[in-house]
């Protein structure tokens, strides 16, 4: 046990699925995307988000998702291969373009966005094209619900799921609302919770407790509605209040850390990348309350810090940064 408590980032590999797309994020903040002078372009996409954030804490990280065969799917392979992320699990479409976003970060720090997707690159992922033995291999494999919404992706990502279940990983699950992209509210509930038996690990915020359970309670009986006995670990990340946890056995709270948030794009993918780095070779922590809670708390130093920068990337903190937030507190 090093690191004050922490355990050592795992060695096995961890592989995210999903998508990865460009995010264009005005040069200024608190204006709308009509009155935006200009955009900065900034890599992003949840899944994508995980698996570097991973890498960045000296974990192994392999992505898999379709990009487009186009300047901006060659560029985002590059920053997956410059962070460290194995990148055998990509494919590129010659037909359709990489995914694209215009955030806009509102003057209440909310963020508003407007996609290009249709379809995009990675909506077009089909089953016959994933790289199955790249996900035997992985020891966790974490994945969202923007996959599900349009075919083929869902097929690939149901397969991807069955297949890494078979193998034995850890099924880990962040829903990562985005309801812009859902046909309505009641079909992004319904495809949500129809994998929700499947996983091992899922990890809402506050926002997502409520949408999907309907009321604006964010207490232990709200989320335990979204409990199941197939389930290891349930979290509610509650941004600047920290976590709260849920297993069969004990729950709890731990709070975060205070810091000067500017932006908070990346700060929950930072967190889930950094409790599966922690957990990615001994699944056994998710039982043992005392150290749990330590990987929770170094998980939300890594999403604190996370909101000290612009973007996502590159806030994502290394070993070294978190540690220090951690032992600061």
């Amino acid at each position: 046990m090093a690191n004050n408590g922490v355990p050592q980032t795992g060695k096995g590999m961890v592989v995210s699925f999903g998508e990865m797309l460009i995010d264009f994020v005005p040069t200024e903040s608190g204006v709308s995307l009509a009155e935006a002078p200009g955009f900065l372009k900034a890599p992003g996409g949840a899944p994508a988000n995980v698996a570097i954030a991973v890498a960045r804490l000296g974990g192994k990280a392999a992505f898999v998702g379709k990009l487009g065969d186009d300047e901006f799917g060659h560029m985002l392979a590059g920053i997956l291969k410059q962070y460290g992320v194995a990148g055998e699990g990509i494919s590129f479409d010659q037909g359709a373009r990489t995914a694209l976003a215009f955030v806009t970060l509102r003057a209440d720090g909310e963020r508003e966005f407007m996609f290009y997707r249709n379809p995009s690159a990675d909506m077009l992922l089909k089953p016959d094209e994933l790289n199955i033995e790249l996900i035997k291999s992985a020891k966790v494999f974490h994945y969202g619900s923007i996959s599900l919404i349009v075919e083929p992706c869902r097929s690939a990502h149901l397969k991807a799921m069955e297949v890494a279940k078979e193998a034995g990983a850890l099924l880990s699950y962040d829903p990562n609302l985005r309801e812009a992209l859902w046909p309505s509210q009641e079909e992004a509930k319904k495809q949500i919770m129809s994998i929700w038996d499947k996983a091992d690990v899922i990890k809402v915020s506050d926002v997502e407790l409520e949408f999907l359970t309907g009321s604006p309670k964010i207490d232990d009986a709200n989320a335990m509605t979204l409990w199941r006995d197939s389930l290891k670990l349930l979290l509610v990340t509650l941004g600047e209040k920290g976590c709260r946890y849920y297993t069969k056995n004990f729950r709890g709270v731990v709070e975060s850390f205070d810091v000067n948030a500017v932006d908070t794009t990346g700060a929950g993918d930072s967190f889930v990348g950094a409790l599966l780095a922690k957990i990615v070779d001994d699944h056994s922590i998710l039982e043992d309350e005392k150290r749990l809670r330590e990987v929770l708390k170094f998980a939300n130093a890594c999403g604190a810090i996370t909101t000290t920068k612009k973007g996502a990337i590159p806030a994502l903190p290394n070993e070294s940064e978190a540690l220090t937030l951690y032992k600061a507190n």
